[in-house]
């Protein structure tokens, strides 16, 4: 059964704790949360951590599932923030609510959409996950720009980077939308690619926001 929002907080704040600031445990005062809260009552009862003298410690099987929570909560600031442009405060709320939705499989999508980063938009580690290992045993590369394909390559368009609307409406209106497949006909000197039966010329700058599943 999943785990509440609160309870998932709990063990994110506990893995930063104990992997990040190399402490054993997590005082709850710094959460703000009572002890007697029923969060604390829900990841005892799964026997994902212990309380002793008042300091929260993970169990085995928790600090795993800590590992996991911190994933998809750093991924989900990737995706809010690289992909939806959503940054600042906003960014980071809606990075919170998204998170508990990555169930498992989901968080996989989207890691291998993002390229499988390693770290988060404030530069903390995303704790890899089985999809990054074996991307990497693969030397599958995932999403990348379009200007790391080589002539001739194609693909499907996974998203479009860009923070000007004019150039997102450019794009757009090419065809150069999520799930259409896209060939690069020419690299040099400007890239030149096919979308359908219409091929299109742009520069490297613009190449380099068109987002493309290899």
């Amino acid at each position: 059964m999943k785990l509440s929002d609160k309870a998932e907080e709990v063990l994110e704040a506990l893995w930063i704790a104990v992997e990040e600031e190399r402490v054993p445990g997590l005082d709850p005062a710094k959460l703000g949360i009572a002890l007697d809260d029923p969060a604390f009552a829900e990841l005892s009862e799964r026997a994902l951590v212990e309380i002793r003298q008042g300091v929260v410690y993970f169990r085995p099987e928790g600090r795993e599932e800590g590992r996991m929570t911190i994933r998809r909560h750093r991924l989900a600031e990737r995706l809010m923030m690289d992909v939806l442009n959503i940054r600042g405060e906003d960014g980071n709320l809606k990075a919170c609510q998204f998170e508990h939705l990555l169930s498992e499989g989901v968080d996989t999508k989207v890691c291998t959409m993002l390229n499988h980063p390693t770290t988060c938009p404030h530069g903390k580690p995303i704790p890899p996950g089985e999809c990054c290992h074996q991307a990497l045993a693969e030397g599958d590369l995932g999403v990348v720009a379009l200007t790391e394909l080589k002539s001739g390559q194609e693909g499907e368009i996974a998203y479009i980077q860009t923070d000007d609307s004019k150039k997102m409406q450019k794009l757009m209106a090419m065809g150069v939308l999520p799930g259409n497949r896209i060939t690069l006909v020419q690299a040099f000197p400007s890239y030149i690619f096919r979308v359908g039966y219409s091929e299109f010329a742009i520069d490297t700058n613009l190449a380099k926001e068109i987002f493309v599943r290899k």
